[in-house]
């Protein structure tokens, strides 16, 4: 005959099984004794101790001592001088009387409501322990799992159903996935955490489009960025096409935009197959305005920035480029000039080198 478990190894398991703090599932335990007492003795208040080491539980019902009926007592049972004396010779008035019962002698609906409000409390702390656990993950890329795909239907356009892990789904909107995204069920994919909202029913938002999943991404392909040596300062991103990211070294001996390609472009590819082929251009960030508008403007050679107004609502600056280079500069529907102008901060006026003479502009 197998030996019965106590009250500690019955909790040990459940704070294993459901990897809670194992002081919360006390407190639960206690608390669902606490509902059954009520229940079945008919009173306000009770009290329970636990010695786990003697697996000893003592219950008792607390009923507050009075000697006037018509007092009016909402928080606790109440019970006259008189008849508590019967019970405890040296009671007083404003004393609360305690009688200890035994859990054997719930009935049903008693036992009933002890399971109910144990389970209460867990299934709330087992929210709460999944929502503190996704709260920390806000603006952070997690890895998740293609479980199913909702068409287009009523108010909602198509989204995909993504397991995140903790036992959780959550939905990945058509319009936060990336052009070149061809989801199916079973694939594993990273998407970039925006926002977690607490509630009933607390909602995990998340984004294949965020110009931070580009961010996090580098991070986790270059260890240079992860350790602080070089450092991502701006983005600018049109998803699932380009991203143009300024990064700078915090050490003389370590090239920044080296650092981030990696040996042989391994690096760089990682991140674009992880964004099914979106196209990354680096760019060594600066604080001198020359610098970096040329910088940003690559692949286009810049010979000169000027016309340069730091003072603007928006900084603004000329670029004038080789003349072969102006297509390039600006780039397909000005993606190119966009992005840098997005990157940097400055609005960007181009001109090609013949351009700037005709009009007389001194560089």
């Amino acid at each position: 005959m197998s030996k019965k478990s106590t009250i500690s190894e019955d909790i040990d398991l459940i704070v294993k099984e459901m990897e809670l703090e194992r002081n919360d599932v006390v407190e639960a335990f206690k608390e669902g004794m606490i509902a059954g007492c009520k229940k079945e003795f008919n009173v306000k208040t009770c009290r329970v101790d636990l010695d786990e080491e003697a697996n000893e539980l003592s219950i008792y019902t607390q009923k507050l001592v009075i000697d006037d009926i018509t007092l009016d007592e909402k928080i606790m049972t109440t019970i006259m001088l008189a008849d508590a004396k019967k019970i405890n010779s040296k009671i007083k008035v404003g004393d609360i009387l305690e009688e200890k019962v035994s859990p054997t002698d719930f009935g049903y609906h008693a036992s009933s409501q002890v399971k109910q409000r144990f389970n209460e409390i867990l299934n709330r702390l087992t929210k709460e322990k999944v929502f503190n656990h996704f709260k920390k993950l806000e603006s952070q890329m997690i890895s998740a799992q293609v479980v199913g795909i909702d068409e287009a239907k009523g108010n909602h356009d198509k989204r995909y159903r993504l397991n995140i892990g903790q036992d959780t789904i959550t939905f990945l909107n058509q319009r936060d996935t990336l052009p070149n995204d061809n989801l199916q069920v079973g694939d594993r994919v990273n998407v970039y955490v925006t926002k977690v909202e607490e509630g009933k029913n607390f909602q995990v938002s998340v984004s294949r489009t965020n110009a931070d999943l580009v961010v996090k991404l580098m991070e986790n392909y270059v260890p240079e960025i992860k350790a602080g040596i070089v450092e991502i300062i701006s983005i600018a991103r049109e998803a699932g096409d380009r991203s143009k990211v300024g990064v700078i070294s915090h050490d003389p001996n370590v090239d920044p935009i080296g650092a981030c390609i990696g040996d042989q472009g391994m690096r760089i590819r990682g991140v674009t197959k992880a964004l099914n082929g979106e196209k990354i251009d680096l760019f060594k960030h600066s604080d001198d305005p020359k610098e970096l508008i040329s910088n940003a403007l690559q692949p286009a050679r810049v010979i000169a920035v000027t016309q340069i107004d730091p003072t603007a609502s928006t900084p603004r600056a000329l670029a004038i480029v080789q003349d072969d280079h102006l297509s390039l500069a600006i780039g397909k529907a000005g993606q190119n000039v966009r992005l840098a102008v997005t990157a940097t901060g400055w609005s960007i006026d181009i001109k090609s080198e013949q351009m700037a003479l005709d009009e007389g502009i001194i560089f």
